[in-house]
Parts: structure tokens; C-alpha cells; sequence
């Protein structure tokens, strides 16, 4: 029969310590427990807690810090998706033109084709794919795009939750995901920190490096972009912070559309259903006020188109006026107060030129009793 030397886990480290250090492997061990007749397995259960790796062992760091190290450069944990309705609100109101169809046919055949639409501000670009996605019941994610727009902020990146560091998936993760439309608006005002878009406008999912995680751009997702310019900048200055984008980045939008501002018989359309939702009926003084406005634009604009004048009246000024007036009641208060963001010489071309259209902002003035829905004609010297 043999007996096998007792010895406590104190008397274990020391002898180890003596022999070998803080540090040491298997060889050693097995080498110990020879010296001193005790089973491997009787001395590896007394080490346990500074075991660092598979055979070996460390009397410097106990097994707990070693965990705790692990935890630290392990996968970091990621937010769970949030559950919420990014279908757009249907405007009853609303009245289609332009390419409206055709970005509707897009988003509704749920195949991945990038749309680029370009056109000057205000006349719906944006406007126009919300309502797209609200009519077909799809769910849109939109980006405002800036110079500052990098990739933490369009795929996401590491936020600290109660303490914790996890991973936040960013609107383009969301979309891909979800299978939403991802709609990234004024685009040519970015930087080239929105080519790590690049994959994802060729249609594949995204590989996150920080996170080891592969994602698949689930069916129905689809982007679309809206600028000013077609991203070669603004020669003539008026988008002063449009920059040129990269050609391969343009490239990977098959498709632009160029959107222009609508007919008067569109815009009448657009202003009168403006008008039925701020309750304003559209009788009398209000219908012409409407035409003249409409009327107004177009001269602007066609005189823009000739070089004639440097600004433009837009569809989304016009609407800008038709509030005012439904708060103020004053027509001619409406519209100059809409004025007022040109400087002068251009505020009182636009100005003369109304006043030719609408005589009766001389002679009188249209008013509407903010408290009351009922309109009515007052002469004002």
C-alpha cells in the first residue's frame, strides 16, 4: 500500500515558488509532484485559481482576474433593435407629380435599385419618397447628410449604457435589417467618409470588424438619395457646402431622377389642399390669392432659368406663405414676411413683381380673423 505526502495548498505554491517562480507549465508540475510523492491531480486542484492557460499557470494572477480580462476583450454586447413603426404618415392632402410613379414602382417592386434624385430646394424631393413608402405601407429610415456624416454615425458604433460598452447599430444597420428604405437626404453635402457605403450600394450585406458580425440587407431594403446637385458641386454658388462626390460612389446609382418644380396647375392643386387642411375655403379673394401666388413662382422662375434673377420662389416658400396668411390673416403680411429671407434688392424685385399680379394688395388687403373660419374683405388706406 502507498501512501501519498499531505501537504497544504500554501505548503504546494511555496514548494512551486522555490523551484520555479510565479510562472510555470505541466513539466514542472509533474516534476514537483514526483519530487514530493503527490498525485498531479492533487496539486492541480490546489492550483486552480491561477491557472491562465491550458498547462499553465501563473501564482501571480488568480483564475477571477483572468476571467475578468476575458469579459473585457470578449464580443461586446449589442442593443436589441427597437420595436417601432417607421412606416411615414399618409398627408391626405398630398398631390403627386414628377417622378413620383416612377420612385413608387421602385420601392414597390422590393428589388435593390439605388435611385439618386436631384433638383432644386423645396420642390418635394424628400416629400415625395415619404408619401411613396406611406402609400405602399414600407418602412422608411431617413439620414440627414452632412459634411460631418462619418461611418459611426450611418453604421454604428460602440455607446456606453449604464456603464457598459455596447454595440449601437446605426440607421444604415436598421435598414439593412429591416428591409427598409434607407433615404439619405442632401447627399452631396458629404464628405468622402460616406464611401464605406460603397458595399451596400452594390447591393451585398456589411461585414462589422468591431463586432466579427456579417449582416445581410434582408428583402425589400432599397436606398435612395436626394441633393441639390448631382454631386459635382455648385458652380454658381447657390449650394454653397455641396461637394463633388466620389465618381465610383455615383456610379453605383443606376438611375437619377431630376426633379423639377411643378406646373401652376399642380401647384394650385398642392396650395388648395394645403388650405382645406388649415380650413381655409377656398372661395372668392382665397382662390385668386392662390393663382396669383402660383402665377408669381412660375414668372420667378422661368426668369431664373434665363439668367434673369439669382433666387427662385419654391414650392415649399408658397406653402411657407399660405401659413403665414392662416395665421396671420393678412395676405400681404404673408408674403413679405416670406420675402424677408432674401436681401433687399431681391425682396422688392419679388415684391413689385407681385404687386403687378394682385392688385388688391394696394387697394385692400384680404383678412382672416385667426379665431374665427370665416374670411372678409376690409379696404386699408
Amino acid at each position: 500500500m502507498t501512501f501519498e505526502l499531505k501537504m497544504t495548498q500554501e505548503q504546494v505554491i511555496n514548494g512551486l515558488r522555490d523551484l520555479y517562480g510565479s510562472e510555470f507549465t505541466t513539466p514542472d508540475v509533474r516534476a514537483f509532484c514526483s519530487m514530493n510523492d503527490i498525485a498531479y491531480s492533487t496539486v492541480t486542484k490546489k492550483l486552480k485559481a491561477f491557472k491562465v492557460t491550458k498547462g499553465k499557470w501563473n501564482l501571480e494572477v488568480t483564475q477571477s482576474a483572468v476571467e475578468d480580462i476575458e469579459r473585457s476583450f470578449a464580443k461586446p454586447s449589442v442593443l436589441p433593435a427597437q420595436v417601432q413603426n417607421l412606416i411615414p404618415d399618409a398627408d391626405e392632402n398630398f398631390v403627386k407629380f414628377g417622378p413620383f410613379a416612377d420612385i413608387k414602382k421602385i420601392i414597390q417592386s422590393k428589388q435593390f435599385y439605388p435611385a439618386f434624385i436631384t433638383g432644386l430646394s423645396g420642390n418635394g424631393k424628400t416629400f415625395s419618397v415619404e408619401q411613396a413608402c406611406a402609400q405602399l405601407n414600407r418602412e422608411l429610415i431617413r439620414v440627414n447628410i452632412t459634411i460631418e456624416t462619418d461611418e459611426d454615425d450611418l453604421i454604428g458604433g460602440f455607446r456606453l449604457v449604464d456603464g457598459n460598452t455596447v454595440w449601437h447599430n446605426g440607421p444604415v444597420i436598421e435598414s439593412l435589417e429591416r428591409g427598409a428604405v434607407l433615404l439619405l437626404d442632401e447627399i452631396d453635402l458629404a464628405s468622402n467618409k460616406i464611401l464605406c457605403l460603397q458595399p451596400i450600394l452594390e447591393g451585398k450585406g456589411l461585414f462589422l470588424k468591431k463586432i466579427g458580425e456579417y449582416i445581410k440587407p434582408a428583402k425589400g431594403f432599397n436606398v435612395i438619395a436626394t441633393a441639390n446637385t448631382k454631386g459635382k458641386g455648385s458652380d454658381d454658388g447657390r449650394f454653397i457646402g455641396t461637394n463633388i462626390l466620389n465618381e465610383a460612389f455615383l456610379e453605383r446609382f443606376p438611375i437619377t431622377f431630376e426633379q423639377e418644380y411643378p406646373t401652376v396647375v399642380t401647384e394650385i392643386k398642392i396650395l388648395k389642399a394645403l388650405c382645406e387642411q388649415l380650413n381655409i375655403p377656398m372661395v372668392g379673394e382665397h382662390e385668386k390669392f392662390i393663382k396669383h401666388l402660383c402665377d408669381w413662382s412660375d414668372i420667378v422662375r422661368r426668369t431664373f432659368k434665363e439668367g434673369g434673377v439669382d433666387e427662385i420662389i419654391s414650392t415649399r416658400r408658397l406653402t411657407h406663405i399660405i401659413r403665414a396668411y392662416s395665421i396671420f390673416g393678412n395676405k400681404e403680411k404673408a408674403v413679405q414676411i416670406c420675402l424677408n429671407r432674401f436681401d433687399e434688392e431681391t425682396k422688392e424685385s419679388f415684391w413689385s413683381l407681385y404687386t403687378k399680379l394682385d392688385d388688391t394688395v394696394n387697394t385692400g388687403t384680404t383678412v382672416l380673423d385667426p379665431n374665427s373660419d370665416q374670411f372678409e374683405n376690409v379696404t386699408t388706406s
